[in-house]
């Protein structure tokens, strides 16, 4: 869920990034193979997360952050790539 979020793969995006001429994406997604086999899974493993509850953000977002009744800050549980 973390690299989807790295990669910009959100629930909404996930069926066109099929179609991505990333490899990381295309390895994510289960496209090319390997990844699935080497964990044990499904090649669409992360893709069938993805497509149900979406990426990190997303999750993050729905259940603690500012669209939940919590709304926490993302703050240090941040990307590293966004993290201030």
């Amino acid at each position: 869920m973390f690299e989807a979020e790295e990669l910009a793969v959100f629930q909404s995006n996930v069926d066109e990034s099929l179609k991505s001429r990333s490899a990381a994406v295309q390895r994510l997604l289960g496209v090319l193979p390997g990844n699935g086999k080497a964990l044990g899974l499904d090649e669409k493993w992360a893709y069938n997360i993805i497509k149900q509850v979406g990426n990190y953000a997303e999750s993050y977002e729905r259940n603690l952050g500012m669209a939940s009744p919590l709304k926490f800050q993302r703050g240090i549980n941040a990307l590293w790539t966004r993290a201030d």
